[in-house]
C-alpha cells in the first residue's frame, strides 16, 4: 500500500489549504511498521540537512522516537530514565570517544 505516516495535523492543514485529504487510520501493525519507516526517513533527512535545518530535522526524529516509546508502552519520561540510567553506568556521547580496538 502507497502512502506514508504523517503528523497528526496534516490532513487538517491540507484541508485549511483548500484541499481534499485522502488518508486513513493504520491498524496496529501498519502503524509499527511505518513509525519505523519514518524514523529511517527522518534520519536520512537529518543527515542531508544543513546547520540551519538540522535542528529541526532532530525534533522531528525525536517525535517519532516518542511514538515509538507510546507504542512499546512506555513513555517518554520512562524513556529518559532508561537514557539517563545507561548514561550513568556507561556515559554519553559528549567526550567524543572512537574505539578502535583492545590490545
Amino acid at each position: 500500500m502507497d502512502g506514508k505516516l504523517v503528523r497528526d495535523r496534516i490532513p487538517e492543514i491540507i484541508r485549511a489549504g483548500g484541499a481534499e485529504p485522502i488518508s486513513y487510520r493504520a491498524d496496529e501493525a501498519e502503524y509499527r511498521r511505518r513509525l519505523r519507516e519514518k524514523l529511517l526517513e527522518e534520519v536520512d533527512e537529518f543527515l542531508a540537512a544543513d546547520e540551519a535545518t538540522a535542528v529541526e530535522e532532530l525534533a522531528d526524529i525525536l517525535e517519532v522516537v516518542y511514538a515509538l516509546a507510546t507504542d512499546l508502552g512506555t513513555s517518554r519520561e520512562a524513556l529518559e530514565t532508561v537514557r539517563a540510567v545507561k548514561a550513568a553506568e556507561r556515559g554519553g556521547f559528549t567526550d567524543r570517544v572512537v574505539w578502535t580496538g583492545v590490545r
